[in-house]
Parts: C-alpha cells; structure tokens; sequence
C-alpha cells in the first residue's frame, strides 16, 4: 500500500508499505483524506525529533474496515475522525478527564508498519498518510456520514487544537477580548473557537496580509500585520493572547500584550531546546502564561460536540481546506504549506 515516509534524510510516497494485521483493542481505518499539518513539517525539518524511518501524518479522517476483540463502539463501514491520543483510559489523569496528560500516550511511538521486512515507525499513534492505519480504539471517533471526509480530516488535530485551546485551556468567556498571533490552520481555530465561545473583540495578527479575508470569516473582529497596533484596539490589553507560530519573539509579544488577570496561551512549536523570556515584574497582576497540548482535549467527547457544530453551521471545516492532493503530489503539498500559501492542505487517497 502506499505511504509517505521520512527516512531522516528526505521522504518520499512508497507503494510498498505493509500493515500488520488488527490486535485487540485496536481499529484497522481505511485512510481516505489527511491534513498536512506543520507538525508533520516539524518532523522532517528536525524541530520534533522522531525516530524514523516513519510513516508521517496524524490528521485524518476515514472508514473502518476492520476492528479487534472488544472494541465496541465502532464497527465496519463507520465513518471516523482519528486523534493522536492513544491514552490508556485507566491511569489517573485518563480518570480526571485529562487524557492528554497521560504518560501512555506521550512518546511511546509503535511500529505497526514494515517495508522490505523492516518496521517502520508510526507518528503521532497515527501515521494517516498511509492507505490504511491503526489506531488504539479510543483514537477512533465516529462521525456522521454526511460530513465531507477531506473536512472531518481536520476535526482530528487543527480543530482540536485551536477550538480545544479556547474552550477548554483559556476557558474564552463571553464579552472576553482575544488576540490570536499566527493565522495558519491553528489559528484560524483559535479565533473560530473564540468566536463560538462568544468573545467580543478578536484580534488576529500575521505578517502575510493575504490572510485577512479568512481571518475575518472565521471570526476575527480587527486584522493586523504585527502587534504594534494591537493597543490601539485594546488600551489595557487582552484577556486572552494565544501564541500559534512557535517564535520566541512572538511569545513574548504575547505575553505583554496581556491586561490585568490575562492569559497567555502557547500553542506554536519552537525547537525543543527554544528558551522565551518575559518581565517577571508584569506577571503580579494575576497574568498567566500557559501550555496547551492537543487542545486540552478529550476527543471521543470533542470530535463529537464538533462535528454537531458543524452541522449547525457554527463551526467552519470546508473552508479550512484550502487546496486538496493526491497523495502523490505530496511534495507539493509540502512546499505549499512550507511557503504559507495554504491554511491547510489536505492528501486524498
């Protein structure tokens, strides 16, 4: 079957990809569309350091064809949304709610693939630019059928992210004010998740100023090609500024664009090794800095209430998808994205 695979050194799309076959507790998915996330670029540039060779992506979307002893709740022919998150479902933090804090699902990669009779790495728990994967039975979150797979793709990483980060890290409330640097496919959810959590002013930022007609259609209020200007709209700062590049400077802009009891929420990836530095002095007005990861979660319960929204029409998805390709154009895909000219990509199998 074929797959995209990195090899440490370059990637490319093998036809000779093998899958084992289906294991307890676990769900064979027919692949039929993936997002090409940043964090796959990640990867392949060296900022997330991965064991290869390995079969990339990890926001897909498609069709159960076949599951092992005791999963239950879904079936073949389902429709699914897949998460990253192979959580144990019995630790404490699985049992707080919590399960993007659980220790099973971080860093633990599997090696369901082979090629040439050697095993190849699967990313993320996922690997969905491949024709088929699998996943841990919690990871697959069935979808109605009516929702377009190449959108529901995006549900799985970019959706749970950015609406995630507002909703369940920042807990945006209404009548907030939110500032969101970097309007890729994070940020685009991010000040979606603010417009559906009711905040009154959203004011997205980025350098490109081609990105402001998206910005405002997912939700922002102002638009604005750095920060400098992000006191003229809001003279005390903001309650929430989330930070969706992964830049040092950009970071530090967030946080001191922060009034009184603000947040500032990370959700950009910079190099592991990245240090951010910030006036502690500012900090004694009840101002936080924030980590998030995944969103903060819960996907059985999240990819659902999303794809309720979306039906509703409150939550945007098709028009995330800014260019589609065949699998085979994967290259182009990637430079694509590598040069901004897409909010998100997606491969079709």
């Amino acid at each position: 079957m074929r797959g995209v695979i990195f090899d440490g050194k370059q990637t490319q799309v093998a036809d000779d990809l093998e899958i084992r076959d289906v294991g307890p507790g676990e769900v064979l998915v027919a692949i039929s569309a993936a997002g090409l996330c940043h964090s796959d670029l990640s990867v392949v540039d060296g900022t997330i350091p991965f064991p290869v060779p390995v079969v990339l992506g990890h926001e897909g979307a498609g069709v159960v064809e076949a599951v092992g002893a005791g999963v239950t709740h879904v079936r073949p022919g389902d429709h699914v949304s897949l998460s990253t998150l192979a959580n144990c479902g019995a630790c404490a933090e699985c049992d707080r709610g919590r399960p993007t804090m659980c220790r099973k699902a971080i860093g633990r990669p599997g090696q369901p693939f082979t090629r040439d009779g050697r095993p190849v790495y699967q990313f993320a728990s996922n690997s969905a630019f491949a024709e088929r994967t699998l996943v841990k039975a919690v990871q697959a979150v069935r979808i109605p059928e009516d929702i377009p797979l190449s959108s529901a793709a995006l549900i799985g990483c970019g959706v749970l992210t950015g609406v995630g980060a507002v909703l369940n890290r920042a807990r945006v409330d209404h009548g907030d004010s939110v500032v969101v640097i970097g309007t890729g496919g994070i940020g685009l959810n991010v000040i979606q998740g603010a417009r559906i959590a009711g905040a009154s002013t959203i004011v997205a930022v980025d350098a490109n100023p081609a990105k402001e007609a998206a910005a405002r259609q997912f939700g922002a209020t102002h638009f604005l090609t750095s920060t400098e200007g992000v006191r003229d709209i809001l003279p005390t700062g903001a309650n929430h500024a989330f930070e969706c590049v992964g830049r040092v400077e950009l970071i530090r802009q967030a946080i001191d664009l922060l009034d009184r009891h603000g947040q500032a929420v990370l959700l950009g990836v910079p190099p592991a090794t990245a240090e951010a530095s910030f006036l502690v002095s500012s900090m004694y007005l009840d101002k936080s800095i924030l980590g998030c990861r995944y969103g903060s979660s819960r996907p059985q319960r999240d990819i659902a209430l999303y794809a309720q929204l979306y039906r509703e029409g409150r939550l945007l998805l098709d028009e995330l998808v800014t260019a589609t390709y065949p699998v085979e154009d994967f290259e182009k895909a990637k430079a694509d994205a590598e040069a901004g000219r897409v909010a998100r990509g997606v491969l079709m199998f």
